[in-house]
């Protein structure tokens, strides 16, 4: 079936110039013709986002015979208007930050401006550039059958898409989620316009489209997305104000972690509002602003763009699930089982969709499980895996694992934490970078089980703990890891040399005085 050549792009596409264009190009051309279906299908995903593609292309390598369903641009969020373009933007506002404070380290720079329009440029071209990997050009190399186009089950083995009926042997729903819009009057109604084309009450969908710096920015929502982006806006000069319900930013992280973020981006000009709530929206006739009512009108914020980052829902609707037998929950997604299948043993789903860790380094994880699971009779679980996670506002947040509660919650009765803080590593005082500090829980022997990092590129160097916990080795360990001076890194050394401080008994420190006088 050949594609519609008049319809408008899709939102994330504006301005629809060259690079987005080219966007469109790989990732959901207009000239595209769906292939005629195979008989039956060993694999059928219903998604091209990074679960659905990851999944796809595992399997179609291993020799499965499989076919890709998307109705809107492959690549999904992450590489459309989620971790490729924000971080784009957000080493821009980096850029923009360090030439503005590099007086601080002798170096004159003068009046530092930014050109907007230029910079996001800069963003579109990017993602342009690296949207090759994720096209339909691509897969249909890889020997999958690539359907552009809405689709649905229509029984439990079957799925139609632009008028084809593709049967499966075994399916994985991999449909990703959408901005979460909360329920304040006349936000849905502003939202939708936008959506169009017409005003600036923006998800994460339409921020990227900006091709003006919004004068006054409100951000309603203080988890990683609404911190990452208030902050690069105000690095760009807009007076940001964000507004966040909790008692405190990033609150699903550790509380000190929030409080340091908040510094920071109070310190870059964002007016942060903590326990406030948005009760009310009015769009300014013929100024283009906005006015946010918090709650119930002690307080009102103009502002002449909005973003609305509250969360994410997964993407359920429209699916035809009970005709596949697939329990589904609207605020939870897609039921699954710790194998990733859902209540038809044939579908099985990963991603957004279907778990509670919203990331694209997750999403890749579950297809792998999936992969295993659905073509090869595999037992992988879900609940096996490690995940880290990453906030990347400056200094950026980084965890993994457990949190000290939930070790405790989970059993680990003797879980306690090391810590460190950042200003006590050479290498982030000499970098004008000490706030900050590491928190590793761990239980009494020292095995690590979870930690924090906070600190300018903290999610660079996560990892090393992630590792720990899936070799089940212990704090002390990384004491005789050696670790180049001076790095940021060492702050992994001292956290295991703290450690074994605490392992050094009295008795233990006799003896060892004495063999040392020996």
């Amino acid at each position: 079936m050949a594609h519609d050549h008049a319809r408008p792009p899709f939102e994330p596409l504006r301005p629809f110039d060259e690079h987005n264009r080219a966007l469109e190009a790989a990732l959901h051309p207009t000239e595209w013709r769906d292939p005629a279906p195979k008989e039956r299908y060993d694999l059928v995903v219903l998604g091209g986002g990074t679960a659905g593609l990851v999944t796809a292309a595992g399997a179609a390598g291993l020799g499965a015979r499989v076919a890709l369903v998307e109705r809107e641009l492959l690549g999904g969020d992450c590489l459309v208007t989620g971790c490729v373009p924000s971080k784009a933007l957000i080493r821009a506002a980096r850029a923009a930050y360090e030439a503005r404070t590099a007086a601080r380290f002798g170096v004159q720079t003068g009046p530092v401006g930014v050109d907007f329009a230029a910079l996001m440029e800069h963003v579109r071209r990017e993602r342009a550039l690296i949207a090759p990997h994720d096209s339909a050009a691509r897969f249909r190399s890889l020997g999958i059958d690539v359907f552009l186009g809405h689709g649905a089950f229509t029984g439990p083995d079957t799925l139609t898409v632009n008028g084809a009926t593709l049967r499966f042997k075994r399916a994985c729903i991999a449909t990703g989620s959408s901005a979460a819009v909360p329920p304040i009057p006349g936000l849905e109604e502003l939202v939708a316009q936008a959506r169009t084309g017409a005003g600036h009450v923006l998800t994460h969908t339409g921020i990227f489209s900006l091709t003006t710096l919004p004068q006054r920015l409100a951000v309603l929502g203080g988890g990683p997305i609404g911190a990452e982006l208030a902050q690069a806006f105000a690095r760009f000069g807009s007076a940001v104000t964000l507004v966040e319900r909790g008692p405190r930013l990033l609150g699903k992280d550790h509380p000190d972690a929030g409080a340091i973020v908040q510094r920071a981006l109070e310190r870059d000009g964002v007016s942060v509002r903590t326990g406030a709530s948005v009760t009310g929206i009015e769009a300014r006739a013929g100024s283009g602003a906005y006015g946010l009512i918090l709650d119930g009108g002690a307080e009102r914020v103009e502002a002449d763009a909005v973003l609305v980052s509250a969360g994410r829902r997964p993407r359920v609707e429209g699916l035809g699930l009970e005709a596949a037998g697939v329990a589904s929950d609207a605020a939870r997604g897609i039921t699954v089982d710790d194998r990733l299948r859902t209540s038809n043993p044939r579908i099985f789903a990963a991603g957004d969709c279907a778990s509670r860790f919203q990331f694209t380094h997750m999403a890749d994880a579950l297809a792998r499980i999936v992969i295993r699971n659905a073509l090869f009779f595999g037992r992988a679980r879900a609940s096996d895996l490690v995940v880290p996670w990453v906030t990347y506002t400056d200094p950026e947040v980084a965890a993994t694992g457990l949190s000290l509660a939930d070790a405790r919650a989970a059993g680990h009765d003797d879980a306690r934490s090391t810590r460190v803080e950042l200003e006590s590593v050479d290498r982030a005082r000499l970098d004008g970078e000490p706030e900050g500090f590491l928190e590793v829980v761990h239980t009494k022997r020292g095995r690590v089980l979870g930690g924090t990092l906070v600190g300018a590129h903290a999610g660079e160097s996560i990892s090393e703990l992630t590792l720990a916990i899936t070799q089940r080795a212990s704090l002390g360990a990384l004491a005789g890891v050696i670790h180049p001076y001076p790095t940021v890194a060492e702050v992994f050394r001292k956290a295991g040399d703290g450690f074994n401080r605490t392992r050094l008994t009295p008795f233990t420190a006799k003896v060892l005085r004495w063999l040392a006088r020996r």
